[in-house]
């Protein structure tokens, strides 16, 4: 324990990113970044600058990824790109144990005595091997109403990538921005250059318009949205962050825990009615398997083949009973119903509603129309729930869809989940922070 802490000590003295970033005019409390829905992947895209001169990169916002992956084969043009050195304080931060050479002249993502990563392509489920490396990033600040000046982090670490590792994602992105629990997420690298709470936020809109953006918040509260100025900091119900003890990353050295955000759900309601499921399944077990995720790569939450058979026949039936029909498949959703007979409300379409149950029945996560149905066409609409099969590696993935227009803060530092529920109820969306007036 004592060479441990020896150890540690050590590393800090020599790489403590808190020295990293550019000498600012001040230090900001948070920062802000947009988030779009790519109409095409129904992917999450956000944006940062990167680079000498800066260079604005598009990223798919990957909540649970590792760290921040970049193209670097294509047009990577940086006067203040490093390489990590084999041995060095970064490797070590970044858990990066291999060491390699490149045997052609040296280039971002190729150098000789470097060390590298593996980043992945949550989205495909490939993974690749990829240089640890060093540039500017620069984001904009914000009091959590509006937007301040950008700022910019110096030595910020990030992998590099081959070309290929982009198929399957969004057209016009460079790489992945990870936000998961590893030390050189794009939160833990923020807090550390800025000492901020080990906190941030996502808010991402339905909206597939490319003019329509929902939001990252880097650091804690207040998150301000218009056209009351309401700061939903001020509403989170919480519940605990759980750590898988076993990477759920395509690629990972024995040991590794998993670096996306688990919780624990208890329970599923349906119209405010229990579901019978096997509650084994909602625990994650030595191996690794099971328990309940968040995901932004996911485009609908997914459910093992029991869980989703329980809570669909509960569903189709509570649906009955107010006169809503059920209609054939369509596309990659097994339960739809006609349109005639449901009514619209602030919150979406009226259909029964599912209630996510944590740690008692009194703390519940309830899901709406808006964030449960899909409108596949004018005369039908589906459940926005995928069967994800026999044995899945977790039983439960909380998909995009049910995310949008609800504010998710993850403070590390207390390992808890802040949810606001549906934004729609306080006659705001995801989608109203103020870009726009800069303070």
């Amino acid at each position: 324990m004592a060479s441990y802490i020896v150890f540690s000590t050590l590393l800090l003295f020599f790489f403590n990113p808190s020295s990293t970033f550019a000498q600012q005019s001040f230090r900001p409390k948070a920062l802000v970044v947009p988030v779009s829905k790519d109409a095409s992947t129904l992917q999450y895209t956000t944006r940062i600058s990167q680079r000498t001169p800066l260079v604005p990169i598009n990223l798919v916002l990957d909540l649970g990824g590792q760290y921040l992956w970049v193209d670097c084969e294509q047009n990577y043009v940086s006067s203040t790109y490093r390489p990590a050195r084999c041995h060095s304080a970064q490797c070590s931060l970044a858990k990066a144990t291999g060491c390699g050479d490149c045997f052609s002249s040296p280039k971002p993502g190729c150098n000789n005595n470097t060390c590298g990563l593996t980043p992945g392509n949550t989205v495909t489920h490939t993974a690749t091997g990829g240089e640890l490396a060093s540039d500017v990033v620069s984001v904009q600040s914000t009091t959590g109403s509006n937007p301040g000046p950008n700022v910019t982090v110096s030595q910020f670490l990030f992998a590099c990538a081959p070309t290929f590792l982009l198929q399957g994602l969004a057209a016009g992105v460079s790489g992945m921005a990870g936000l998961g629990r590893t030390r050189i997420s794009l939160p833990s690298q923020f807090a550390s250059a800025f000492s901020f709470d080990r906190t941030f936020a996502i808010c991402l809109s339905s909206s597939t318009r490319t003019d329509i953006n929902g939001v990252v918040f880097f650091g804690d509260g207040p998150y301000v949205f218009l056209p009351r100025n309401v700061d939903v900091s001020q509403s989170l119900i919480y519940t605990r962050l759980y750590i898988n003890p076993v990477s759920t990353a395509s690629a990972f050295s024995q040991g590794d825990p998993s670096s996306e955000y688990f919780i624990q759900v208890n329970a599923i309601n349906v119209n405010e009615k229990p579901v019978a499921i096997n509650t084994t399944l909602l625990s994650i077990d030595g191996e690794g398997v099971g328990g309940t995720k968040i995901s932004t790569v996911n485009p609908y939450t997914v459910l093992e083949a029991s869980i989703f058979k329980a809570v669909t026949e509960m569903f189709i039936s509570e649906a009955k009973a107010r006169n809503i029909t059920q209609t054939g498949a369509t596309g990659p959703f097994e339960v739809c119903f006609s349109t005639e007979n449901v009514l619209s409300t602030r919150v979406g379409p009226s259909v029964p509603s599912i209630d996510f149950v944590f740690q008692n029945n009194s703390t519940f996560w309830r899901v709406f129309g808006a964030n449960s149905m899909v409108q596949v066409n004018d005369n039908v609409l589906c459940l926005g729930i995928v069967n994800g099969g026999e044995n899945p590696r977790t039983s439960i993935v909380i998909g995009g869809l049910q995310l949008e227009d609800n504010l998710l803060q993850f403070d590390l530092a207390k390992s808890r989940l802040g949810f606001s529920s549906s934004l729609l109820f306080t006659q705001t969306t995801c989608a109203n922070f103020n870009f726009t007036s800069i303070n």
